[in-house]
């Protein structure tokens, strides 16, 4: 039998039709392009379907033979860059089996029983989902890691910290960073979560009703390492919620990635000046010689637009679909697997990047001073004095109002001058009035004081030393 019919007889349906498929037809519905990267969950769940079927009795042991060392064959031939893959057969699944009929006959035929290729596809997608999700958990792990370890070498140091883009009240430089930490801890907890998902096998619901062949789907989903099986057939070759939740999860931590990615773009620029970068993550001006762009923070940020994208791509595709399995799923890898190389890449490099940041403490500390961020210091400190906490604030405003006047700092006014806006006030309140002093104070739990900051960080420390 020549290739040409081995490749004809691999379309299950060609026999129902009384002409071949038009050429336009045939590029617009295939998918090997680009799901061929899926080969190796393809050929595991081949393996372990093939195991199945021969404990079960339903092929024998020499066909099972013949389809290990088959597709064994057809692996290394993937690796080495000498498999042919066909535009004529459409996708990864059918270039497989139609290469393993070549290579070992009617064993590779007697493959597909008891499947369709509607499991098969969403085995193998969960399979690859899996793998990516594993190697995305120490990208985030190695993310905060970075933040963590500039976080170490910046306890003291003061940044301003703004609500509204004004200046607010004075924070840790490490404190601001631990910020970015805990969100990237809530996104591995939410990997973790999709993971359980995502790991439960299809295998064995066939086309949708499941299949007359006693097939023992627990069997084949140990063998590939599921924690479990889809309970109905129909759901489970039409779920694609645990695509969707990845998606979910991959936006959520490309909208991270994005505010670290903007504060970095904000802080490195001549008007804030807090930070500069190596040189390797910025480039240059074709026209202005003094220019250092910020680049791979700014296409981080405008990537989590692309990664949202997707998201919304997947829902869309799922929106009107009835039960159970329809083509336009086959429009669900492309959204899933370039979120997948997003967020990958993304992750490796910002975490270079930050590991690289060169922190300028003193201009923070000028730009904290500008904007009397201990104004609600001078307010707690009258309510300890007393003075309602409203009240207080009432004449913290006007104490305010004065300095901008006269273009001075709170901590610069005159005692005297303090004291005609409240008696109580005491030169003690100098000590209060300074940006270490507002730090140093706010020594609650969760808190911006460096011993706070330091307890957050031995916690942060010993939890990714075991993750």
């Amino acid at each position: 039998m020549s290739a040409n019919q081995l490749d004809k007889k691999s379309q299950a349906w060609s026999a129902l039709f009384s002409e071949p498929m038009s050429e336009l037809v045939k590029r617009y519905t295939a998918s090997v392009g680009f799901d061929r990267r899926m080969w190796r969950a393809d050929i595991a769940g081949s393996l372990a379907h093939a195991e199945m079927l021969a404990a079960q009795g339903i092929i024998g042991a020499d066909d099972l033979a013949a389809i290990q060392r088959g597709m064994a064959q057809i692996a290394q031939e993937i690796e080495a860059g000498s498999f042919e893959w066909k535009l004529d057969l459409e996708d990864v699944h059918l270039n497989i089996e139609a290469r393993l009929t070549q290579l070992v006959g009617d064993a590779g035929k007697r493959l597909h029983t008891g499947r369709s290729r509607n499991d098969q596809v969403a085995t193998d997608v969960r399979l690859w989902l899996r793998d990516e999700i594993d190697a995305l958990a120490p990208l985030l792990a190695q993310m905060q890691l970075a933040l963590v370890e500039v976080a170490e070498k910046n306890v003291d140091t003061i940044l301003p910290g703004f609500t509204h883009m004004q200046v607010a009240q004075p924070v840790s430089f490490a404190h601001h960073l631990l910020a970015y930490v805990e969100m990237f801890a809530r996104d591995a907890e939410r990997l973790a979560d999709v993971r359980k998902r995502v790991n439960r096998s299809p295998l064995g619901a066939a086309a949708l009703a499941g299949t007359s062949y006693p097939l023992d789907r627990e069997r084949a989903a140990k063998t590939l390492g599921f924690d479990g099986v889809c309970q109905n057939s129909l759901d489970a070759v039409s779920d694609r919620d645990f695509a969707i939740e990845f998606a979910g999860f991959a936006s959520i931590t490309m909208m991270h990635v994005s505010r670290l990615a903007e504060e970095i773009v904000l802080w490195m620029s001549q008007n804030f000046g807090f930070i500069d970068l190596a040189d390797r993550y910025c480039t240059g001006s074709s026209i202005m010689p003094q220019k250092r762009n910020p680049d791979v923070a700014e296409l981080a940020r405008g990537k989590s637009g692309r990664v949202v994208g997707h998201l919304m791509a997947l829902l869309t595709l799922m929106k009107g679909q009835p039960l159970t399995y329809n083509k336009d799923n086959q429009e669900d890898k492309e959204p899933l697997f370039d979120s997948v190389d997003t967020l990958r890449d993304t992750l490796r490099i910002m975490a270079e990047m930050v590991g690289g940041i060169v922190v300028k403490p003193e201009a923070m500390e000028r730009a904290a001073l500008k904007g009397y961020a201990t104004a609600t210091d001078l307010a707690d400190y009258l309510v300890k004095k007393g003075l309602p906490f409203r009240d207080a604030h009432e004449v913290v405003a006007h104490a305010v109002k004065l300095a901008i006047q006269q273009g001075v700092d709170l901590s610069e006014l005159p005692l005297a001058t303090l004291q005609g806006f409240n008696p109580t006030i005491a030169d003690d309140v100098y000590a209060v009035l300074t940006l270490r002093g507002s730090l140093n104070a706010r020594s609650v739990l969760g808190g911006t004081a460096p011993d706070q900051v330091r307890a957050q960080l031995a916690r942060h420390r010993a939890r990714l030393q075991t993750s």
